[in-house]
Order: C-alpha cells, then sequence, then structure tokens
C-alpha cells in the first residue's frame, strides 16, 4: 500500500494574511468537503480510500500570488471561511508530491486573530484545541482537520445530509483549562498527534464535539 498523505495550502498574502481562527476553521471544513466528494463514485475515492487506510496524516503549505494560482490549476477544493482561503488537494504519495505543492514552503504559517471568536451554539460542529499546547496555525491548522475527520466518522447519513445543508461548517476553539480537562476525559473524540512536528508524540491535541457525537456523553 502506498502510503499517502493530504496536501492543504493556504492562501497567506503579505498585505492581507488571513486570521487564525478563520484558517484554522477553512482547513476543517475543507477535510471534510474532500471525504463528503469522494463517496459514492465521487472523485478520488481510491486515493482517499488508501489514505484513510493509513495515518491520515496532513501537511500544510502555505502559497501567495502565483503559487496559489497553480495551487488552483490542480486539482481539489477551495474553501473560503471569511478571511481565509484553503485548498485542499487529493491524498498524494508521501515522497512524489506534484512539483507546485512540494515547492512550498511548510514554514511561515504563523497567524494571528485581531478579536475573539463569538461563542459557540449547541447545535454546531465544534473542535477544541487543547490550550496547553503551543501550535503554529499550520500545524493547528492539520490537527482540526483530524478532529472534523472524526466528527465525519462518526456521523450517521442523516447527520451527514444536516451538516452538508450547513457547508460542513465548523467552528475551532481553544478551550479553557477546566474545559479542556473535562473534554478530554468525556469519551468524545480526542486526537492524537504522531509527533512529526512541533509537540511531543501522542500528545492530546484535539477534541471533537458535535451533537451527534454526545450519545451517551456526560455533559460537558
Amino acid at each position: 500500500m502506498t502510503e499517502r498523505v493530504l496536501p492543504l495550502v493556504v492562501r497567506i498574502e503579505r498585505a492581507a494574511p488571513p486570521q487564525r481562527t478563520d484558517a484554522l476553521e477553512a482547513a476543517a471544513t475543507a477535510v471534510v468537503r474532500l471525504l463528503d466528494r469522494a463517496q459514492d463514485g465521487g472523485e478520488w475515492p481510491d486515493e482517499v480510500a488508501e489514505w484513510q487506510d493509513g495515518r491520515i496524516r496532513k501537511v500544510v503549505r502555505r502559497a501567495r500570488g502565483a503559487e496559489w494560482r497553480r495551487a488552483l490549476a490542480l486539482p481539489g477544493i477551495t474553501v473560503t471561511v471569511r478571511t481565509a482561503e484553503v485548498r485542499v488537494h487529493p491524498p498524494v504519495p508521501l515522497d512524489d508530491w506534484p512539483r507546485d505543492l512540494a515547492r512550498l514552503q511548510v514554514s511561515g504559517t504563523e497567524l494571528f486573530d485581531d478579536d475573539a471568536p463569538p461563542e459557540t451554539g449547541p447545535d454546531d460542529a465544534v473542535l477544541w484545541i487543547n490550550p496547553r499546547l503551543d501550535m503554529t496555525a499550520g500545524k493547528a491548522m492539520a490537527q482540526a482537520g483530524h478532529g472534523a475527520q472524526f466528527a465525519w466518522w462518526g456521523a450517521g447519513e442523516a447527520d451527514r445530509a444536516a451538516w452538508r445543508e450547513r457547508g460542513f461548517a465548523v467552528r475551532v476553539r481553544t478551550a479553557g483549562l477546566a474545559r479542556w480537562d473535562a473534554l478530554a476525559a468525556s469519551g468524545l473524540p480526542v486526537v492524537r498527534d504522531a509527533g512529526f512536528t512541533e509537540i511531543a508524540p501522542g500528545s492530546a491535541t484535539v477534541v471533537a464535539d458535535a451533537p451527534w457525537l454526545r450519545v451517551g456523553v456526560p455533559e460537558v
């Protein structure tokens, strides 16, 4: 089996970088839209199936100007969330990326929020970030993508249909310390990082929370 990785490209123009939360939410939504499109004879089913049989590894790279236009010319899906544009491409072999993606930089994906994001609602799909970890925006985007994938896996057909009607909208928030501890122990899906970059192997990075994931889970 070929080991595959999912490429995510975030547009970061010098004059107008996206807000951090917008970029995280765009990445998470992009992953789910790709999974949805690969279903039932859709696009890239073999690549997606082979990737999901492995480590569901994701790599985030940045692009601007001509780099971004070249990324747009490759197969993929572009998701826009407020100030952020993220393009997800079908999974590629770990050691055989398309040239126009391989040449993009991984570093330089640190982003910031000018204002605190709004409170989440009870019907939102929310990805809670571990407040004890210091992750670049690129790293956090990949982790949010993992969490969104867990939420997708845990959804039934009716849940997916309702989520699809909302454009697979996802909220990404950093939990407070007490809330994180409760979430991590609640039985909701927890993302644990493989430790390739930035943080220690096995670190809990994200808890995925959505109405369909809360069945039998104590209230947090």
